[in-house]
């Protein structure tokens, strides 16, 4: 079926969906939920809380037209019921306990996000000196620290491609590292 839903009659809306149009089936719920975000906001709601109502109505009128358990009855009967089976979940989870019942999060819950905040923003600053230094750093010791951190190419590998003693590079790459942790503490 190649037809807009406005365009069929209730009694084609149906069969579509019994045949499981997903052309049909998609512009029946992306046509009608923006009425039910509506109401959701409206009424104390989410965008979250009306997607959650909306799925679950929706699969509720497509379960019930399956079964026979749906007969239109004027020109927008499919979209009414959608709207009101929407309309009773939502009221449902208006009076649930778990809705009323939301809970403020307590002082040790939001000290402990405070703390782990300052934590990640200290280790934000620490890498971003440490980066800094680095770039800093000669050109032959950024690439020795690169090469055995970053490509993880063993020190006699690293000896071989610059043809010095295995014991060399290990020195290098110590004094290359302790330069760069003067480089850092020196920044602070």
């Amino acid at each position: 079926m190649g037809k807009k839903i406005h365009l069929l009659s209730q009694s084609q809306l149906v069969d579509a969906i019994k045949e499981n149009d997903a052309k049909i089936l998609k512009e029946l719920y992306t046509s009608n939920y923006p009425k039910v975000e509506a109401l959701v906001l409206k009424n104390s709601g989410s965008s979250a809380h009306a997607k959650d109502v909306y799925q679950e109505a929706f699969i509720t009128v497509w379960t019930h037209v399956k079964q026979n358990k749906f007969t239109p009855q004027n020109d927008s009967a499919l979209q009414g019921y959608l709207y009101r089976i929407c309309k009773n979940k939502w009221t449902d989870v208006l009076r649930s306990k778990s809705f009323r019942d939301v809970k403020p999060l307590n002082t040790d819950t939001i000290k402990v996000v405070k703390a782990e905040e300052t934590h990640n923003n200290l280790e934000d600053k620490k890498l971003k000196l440490t980066m800094t230094a680095f770039e800093n750093l000669g050109q032959p010791c950024k690439q020795l620290l690169k090469t055995f951190y970053f490509e993880k190419k063993s020190l006699k590998e690293i000896s071989k491609e610059l043809n010095i003693e295995e014991n060399t590079a290990r020195n290098k790459k110590y004094r290359c590292m302790q330069k760069l942790r003067a480089v850092v503490l020196a920044s602070k």
